[in-house]
Order: C-alpha cells, then structure tokens, then sequence
C-alpha cells in the first residue's frame, strides 16, 4: 500500500513543470488540494496549492519540521536541507 499524501510527509510531483522535484506537504486544503513548498522554487513565503492525484507520497515524514511549521519556526533552508538528504539517500541506492 502506498503512503497517504498529508501534512509532513515528502512528496515526488508527477504532473506539472515541477514533475520530478520533491516537496514536503505543509497543510490540506480540502479533499483534493494540498499546499507544498521546498525551500528552493517554492518558499514558506508563496507555497504551492496542489491536487493530491499529482503527488506520489515517498515513505519520509518529517515530523520535527511539522512541529517548527505549527509553531511558525521553520525556514526554507529547513526544508531544503531535509530534501536534499532524502535525494542524496535516494540516489546512493
């Protein structure tokens, strides 16, 4: 079974001309929308509004950026940083 699209957890874009670029999911909209940012294209300053069909779920949440979020804490280089070591595990394999 695959993951849930949902708050904290990293997501590979399918559609769009983000496709391929990995984004953590900060909040949802509704049913079918969530709001994604990556610290680099897509800043916690104008985050991205999304359809969930258009987003794979990887199997990472992170969970300490979620609490930083929720306390309005987080920076971009957070999330950036969190993305790039999920790449770099991606692409050892």
């Amino acid at each position: 079974m695959k993951p849930d699209v949902k708050p904290g957890i990293v997501a590979k874009s399918l559609k769009g001309r983000d496709k391929n670029r990995l984004f953590m999911v900060l909040y949802e909209v509704d049913a079918d929308f969530v709001v994604i940012c990556d610290g680099k294209l897509r800043k916690l300053c104008r985050p991205k509004k999304k359809r969930r069909k258009h987003l794979r779920a990887l199997p990472h949440e992170l969970p300490e950026l979620m609490e930083l979020f929720k306390a309005g804490r987080l920076k971009d280089s957070d999330v950036r940083k969190a993305i790039a070591k999920i790449e770099e595990e991606k692409h050892g394999e």
